[in-house]
């Protein structure tokens, strides 16, 4: 890849950052916090004030959309790596197609649809989906309404913290896919439920390189990383994903590089950095899904380990 990613996370990372996060402006505004007022609403927290059950007419998404998914829902286009995982792990004979950047799981036999930011929207129209899973940033909001406007149902994820990112996905797998909750949900929930005891640090999250692009405010992974005893140094940039001057950088004392969407590497990145760098994967530091079972111990081992 040579050139910046358009909206890099979470969940795959092909793709330069939409600072909105698909923020509406309308009567059903959500706030700075990703919040809704409407009768609906979320709270700060994430948390749905309705019963967040179906109706006749469907069932909202992170966005407030009332999404017209069927009583029954057999098949399922995924537009998002970590939701088709997280399809995948709980009802696997549901996905009928998903991006060629779904990599999870292994030997994932569905019907490829390109890529998030370019899918072939007349294969998925021919694929016939009840449900399409997609995401507010990942995503582009054309692609979203023209599927929409050939009458498919599309269901918008948007969290940017952890307990945001399990309400999501329980709402997706429950009231989306008429799916019970999980198992590996109630783990991942377990996991990420223990606060960080322990001595904090302040890091750089670069994305990208040539030019340089880092992990700004208000972000997933900044709060992954929050959760695991580390601050981010660009939390108060006025982008979610800015470029950055390397040279003239907030004080911090490390450097987390993912493998996406730049695949940064020991050898290619660190030598960039005075601070000490440390090579993660970007899958359990970007997506939210099954991953986040394992994420939390495996991250906390290699920020301790390098």
């Amino acid at each position: 890849m040579t050139s910046p990613p358009a909206v890099p996370f979470p969940g795959s990372s092909r793709g330069p950052a939409r600072d909105d996060l698909g923020a509406r402006s309308d009567s059903g505004a959500r706030t700075d916090s990703g919040a809704r007022t409407d009768s609906g609403a979320r709270t700060d927290s994430g948390a749905r004030t309705d019963s967040g059950a179906r109706t006749d007419s469907g069932a909202r998404d992170d966005l407030g959309d009332l999404v017209p998914v069927p009583a029954v829902v057999r098949r399922v286009v995924s537009l998002v790596p970590s939701l088709t995982e997280s399809v995948a792990a709980s009802a696997p004979e549901l996905l009928v197609g998903a991006t060629d950047w779904c990599s999870h799981p292994p030997g994932l036999a569905v019907r490829r649809v390109r890529g998030t930011k370019n899918p072939d929207l007349a294969a998925i129209g021919a694929l016939a989906p009840d449900l399409v899973c997609a995401n507010a940033e990942e995503n582009r909001a054309e692609d979203l309404a023209a599927l929409r406007a050939a009458g498919l149902a599309v269901w918008v994820t948007a969290p940017t913290t952890v307990p945001a990112a399990l309400r999501s996905l329980d709402r997706l797998l429950r009231l989306g896919c008429g799916l019970a909750r999980p198992d590996w949900l109630d783990a991942a929930e377990q996991v990420w439920a223990e606060p960080f005891r322990g001595e904090r640090r302040r890091a750089i999250i670069p994305i990208w390189r040539r030019p340089w692009m880092a992990v700004g405010r208000d972000t997933f992974t900044g709060d992954v990383l929050a959760r695991l005893g580390v601050d981010n140094a660009l939390a108060g940039s006025e982008q979610r994903y800015p470029r950055v001057d390397i040279a003239a950088l907030p004080p911090h004392d490390l450097v987390v590089l993912p493998d996406e969407p730049y695949a940064f590497s020991p050898s290619d990145g660190p030598e960039s950095f005075e601070a000490r760098a440390v090579c993660v994967s970007g899958r359990l530091l970007t997506w939210y899904g099954p991953s986040l079972v394992q994420a939390r111990a495996d991250l906390a081992n290699a920020l301790a380990s390098q």
